[in-house]
């Protein structure tokens, strides 16, 4: 059911950046954007506070500022402090939920004084406006399994042709048709580079049976290919697929059957849209017992550390 729009007009300042960042950015220090939506619907409570900490953590061991990305009360927002954190990780009272945005979503929500977690998409919009240009994320949306008949198709993919933001990820969320998105990758000539690896990941897994055009195997080869990009001005962002740890993975051949599983309930139970992904997520994470959000936390704090690596190589003079 839809929450009704109060119309009201829009006087507080859209964007803010928190000083920390601001500052690093004016000085060209390295700067990873962080998406919310791991933290407002991604998560469970406490887990979900408990990994934003630290990846935000990985990201400063990694010689970057993080700048998590939400919207709240109705301002953009590039960079949390803990209180902003601890809220968006909490559940909100009925009628005062948190919620998902993306961006088509964000004009809404800026003029109705909402609070919400970003996706991909809705981060890199931000990122850019704000002029950060490397963004760490767990899985991108894609192209859902079924969409020749419901043309189901994340906005991220979208969003990834034509915002010049770096997305660093563990490839698309393995529920998602994998062959299909990255189809439509290329047909809007994003470059997707395996860091490491010749196979597209699978979120939970490290193989997919996907094979990339293009590998590169350390942080300087990765750092160039941006630089190349951006000298190009090209108006695609690039996805690099860093695989999950080894030690953290969940075999294809396992992992699955689980999703099959969740995916058939999802439709029998009429689950739709935004509603999707968050479902399938706990509810593979109920029959994997707890080990896919092991897989997701380390995933996550995994590309942190890449994505801040890539950062602090871009800003060397």
């Amino acid at each position: 059911m839809s929450t009704p729009v109060k119309a009201k007009k829009v006087k507080r300042e859209l964007l803010h950046v928190d000083p920390e960042v601001a500052e690093a950015l004016a000085a060209d220090r390295p700067v990873v954007a962080l998406e919310s939506t791991i933290i407002s619907h991604g998560m469970p409570y406490p887990q979900n506070l408990e990994t934003a900490r630290e990846v935000e953590q990985t990201v400063r061991d990694g010689g970057a500022v993080p700048a998590t990305i939400a919207v709240l009360d109705g301002q953009l927002r590039v960079g949390l402090d803990p209180a902003s954190l601890d809220r968006l990780a909490r559940p909100g009272e009925p009628g005062e939920e948190t919620a998902k945005a993306s961006r088509r979503d964000l004009p809404v929500l800026l003029s109705s004084g909402r609070t919400a977690g970003t996706t991909v998409a809705a981060t890199m919009f931000i990122a850019n406006l704000a002029g950060v240009g490397v963004f760490a994320t767990g899985g991108i949306g894609g192209v859902h399994r079924g969409a020749e008949q419901t043309y189901d198709v994340s906005a991220d993919l979208l969003e990834l042709a034509q915002t010049p933001v770096t997305v660093v990820c563990a490839g698309a969320k393995s529920l998602l048709d994998l062959p299909k998105t990255l189809e439509l990758l290329e047909t809007h000539s994003v470059p997707v580079l395996g860091y490491g690896t010749t196979e597209f990941p699978a979120f939970f897994s490290r193989t997919s049976g996907l094979f990339l055009d293009h590998q590169v195997d350390d942080v300087s080869a990765l750092a160039a290919a941006v630089e190349a990009h951006r000298e190009l001005r090209l108006r695609s962002g690039i996805l690099v697929a860093n695989p999950v740890p080894e030690a953290d993975a969940i075999p294809a051949a396992e992992i699955d059957g689980i999703i099959e599983q969740a995916v058939t309930e999802a439709d029998d139970q009429g689950v739709k849209g935004k509603d999707v992904t968050p479902f399938l997520l706990a509810r593979i994470n109920e029959l994997t017992g707890g080990r896919s959000l092991v897989a997701n936390i380390a995933l996550v704090k995994n590309n942190a550390a890449l994505a801040a690596a890539l950062a602090s190589e871009l800003a060397l003079p």
